[in-house]
């Protein structure tokens, strides 16, 4: 009987002090992210790409976003943020998705991304295919860019070239 008590005891004060490291190490808050709404050919061509995507981009893993959907992913802390199925970008005018040295444009691994500067880090956002791709990548993770190589190969494995 007293054994029992001594083990009972012991739990008492083993199972909060387990509970707040398992939290304390283990359980990190997942990042917010407003999943887009796509319409048509975009919903499939958003949830293949969900299947492609790296568990690692420049490094970072690849965590939970919050509400979990098909259109969002994230690494890292703080995030890098995908969106798929995000509407065109008011500063995309012609002429400005084809790269040269004056524009604000792109090609990474055969996938031509817009950018634009946000306060802290860029927000880069796929052109010329059937769908657009947003990334945005904090200033913590300069340069910037070297995100998008790791997401290339997913992006043009599952959205079309076109417009």
């Amino acid at each position: 009987m007293l054994g029992r008590v001594i083990s009972s005891r012991r739990w008492s004060l083993v199972l909060p002090s387990l509970t707040v490291l398992c939290c304390a190490v283990g359980c990190s808050a997942a990042a917010e992210v407003t999943p887009p709404t796509p319409e048509g050919a975009s919903v499939r061509h958003c949830r293949a790409l969900h299947k492609e995507l790296p568990q690692t981009v420049d490094g970072l893993k690849r965590t939970s976003a919050e509400p979990a959907s098909d259109f969002t992913a994230v690494w890292g802390d703080p995030a890098v943020q995908l969106r798929c199925g995000v509407p065109k970008p008011a500063d995309l005018t012609p002429g400005s998705e084809h790269y040269n040295p004056d524009s604000t444009a792109a090609e990474v691994n055969g996938v031509k991304w817009f950018f634009e500067k946000q306060d802290d880090g860029y927000r880069f956002t796929t052109v010329l295919r059937k769908t657009y791709v947003e990334v945005n990548v904090p200033g913590k993770y300069a340069p910037e860019v070297n995100t998008l190589t790791d997401l290339a190969a997913a992006v043009k494995k599952t959205v079309p070239e076109g417009v």
